[in-house]
């Protein structure tokens, strides 16, 4: 695979690398804020899915998880049995992990009862703060996503330990993890 143009813009080091969709996800949706129960919801089990592996493999899967989960249509995927869970190990197109399916499940069923699960992700939002200058100031936990993870437990849902929970964080605008000389504009909540 070569790597993609260069367009002359400096981006975060993880963003230059040979792929254009890792580029592009970068340039167009990381660190900008996500609202919304089903993107969230959405985000939230594709960041699961990543536990230990390349982000990269999960952007170039994401069609076939949103084909295969529905479209993280959250009531439908409360609604899976068993019978889901195996055509879900069948499914070459995803990570086909069963702990990992299983957690998608319980935590559409989970959040089937929070009435407002933005609302309650976003809560969790620490106060904006300095972008980084490099990499080694970015945490892979704090306070809040521990904070979160933790509230998350408490609600019944599963593989939302706190650097998962970081990890939807930055990647959905809650904190900005852009480094200092990265081209993205900072952005406003």
């Amino acid at each position: 695979m070569s790597a993609p143009p260069d367009d002359g813009l400096v981006r975060c080091g993880w963003a230059n690398s040979a792929s254009d969709l890792y580029r592009d996800y970068h340039d167009h949706e990381w660190g900008r804020p996500l609202h919304g129960r089903l993107p969230l919801f959405e985000r939230m089990s594709l960041e699961a899915f990543q536990s230990g592996l390349s982000w990269l493999t999960i952007l170039r899967k994401r069609e076939n998880f949103r084909r295969a989960f529905s479209g993280f249509d959250i009531e439908t995927v409360a609604r899976y049995t068993e019978r889901d869970v195996a055509r879900l190990m069948a499914d070459q197109g995803i990570v086909r992990n069963r702990a990992k399916i299983e957690a998608t499940i319980a935590n559409a069923r989970a959040a089937a009862d929070i009435e407002d699960l933005s609302e309650l992700l976003w809560s969790f939002a620490p106060a904006p703060r300095p972008r980084p200058a490099d990499p080694s100031e970015v945490p892979a936990l704090t306070a809040e996503s521990t904070a979160m993870a933790r509230e998350l437990k408490r609600r019944g849902f599963r593989f939302v330990g706190p650097t998962t929970a970081y990890a939807l964080m930055q990647a959905t605008g809650m904190v900005d993890d852009h480094l200092r000389g990265c081209w993205v504009p900072p952005l406003t909540r």
